[in-house]
């Protein structure tokens, strides 16, 4: 079963080695699947060369080559070709609009509006988040206590100071493992978090709201000062996965669950 494997290995993640872990990975799928790794601005032009699926893992933040990432989502949808993640993501994998649509129908996420003549519906704060819809990886982050940016084009949000954010790592619907972050000011800097069943509850009902038959998700969380977790992002297109920092039977039961996933997927 050959698979075209989308990974930007130079990509200068902050605080990450994209490449590391997709060396690791591609060196344990290999023991599965035939493989070929192409960078995602080459995906487009190598669909028609008979893989069995193309996997898209740490690609980078699509806005730095969106122009490609659409021609090859336009083209694999036309040719009927099966993509890892499925292109039926409801999340990050089609913009942000989610975060206002989850925020409307009342999810436990940070209360998001995209207009600043709404802002009687958030939280009355001193400061506000600002970043473009279309945004990744905190591009064009910015906090200001008078949001004033065209409607529609940006999201708004409380600034809250929360304790730690955590994410929750799942392939398909299978909780896998999750990780923290105890300093709020060092994103990056994870450790292992043993979660309680609420925030496994938590994180699985965006994984049941996302509808994903198969994949790889990230649920990113922050806990509120009053105890809450709320959502900042559902990663459904290229999650990181931080697998340096598990121990090796969390990463080989990652492994084994990807590729069950994988072949899974590939039958049906």
């Amino acid at each position: 079963m050959p698979l075209l494997y989308v990974t930007d290995l130079a990509y200068p993640a902050r605080g990450r080695r994209y490449c590391d872990e997709d060396i690791f990975l591609t060196s344990r799928l290999r023991e599965h699947f035939d493989l070929a790794l192409c960078h995602p601005k080459d995906a487009e032009a190598l669909l028609p060369l008979g893989f069995d699926a193309v996997v898209v893992r740490n690609s980078g933040p699509v806005l730095h080559y969106q122009e490609a990432y659409d021609a090859f989502r336009a083209a694999a949808l036309a040719a009927g070709s099966r993509v890892y993640n499925p292109l039926t993501g409801r999340a990050d994998m089609a913009g942000k609009q989610y975060l206002l649509d989850l925020t409307a129908a009342g999810y436990p996420v940070i209360p998001t509006v995209d207009d600043p003549a709404r802002l009687d519906l958030l939280p009355d704060v001193p400061s506000y988040a600002v970043k473009p819809k279309q945004g990744a990886d905190s591009i064009g982050l910015a906090f200001t206590a008078h949001p004033d940016v065209p409607a529609g084009e940006f999201l708004i949000q409380p600034r809250i100071d929360f304790t730690y954010e955590v994410s929750f790592y799942f392939v398909d619907d299978a909780f896998q493992y999750a990780l923290h972050a105890p300093d709020p000011a060092r994103r990056w800097e994870l450790a292992p978090y043993e979660p309680t069943p609420a925030d496994l509850d938590f994180a699985r009902a965006f994984i049941g709201w996302n509808t994903l038959s198969h994949g790889i998700q990230r649920v990113d969380a922050c806990r509120a000062p009053s105890g809450e977790l709320l959502l900042v992002e559902l990663e459904d297109l290229n999650p990181y996965l931080s697998l340096d920092l598990v121990a090796p039977e969390v990463r080989d039961r990652f492994i084994t669950s990807l590729a069950h996933s994988l072949h899974t997927f590939l039958k049906d």
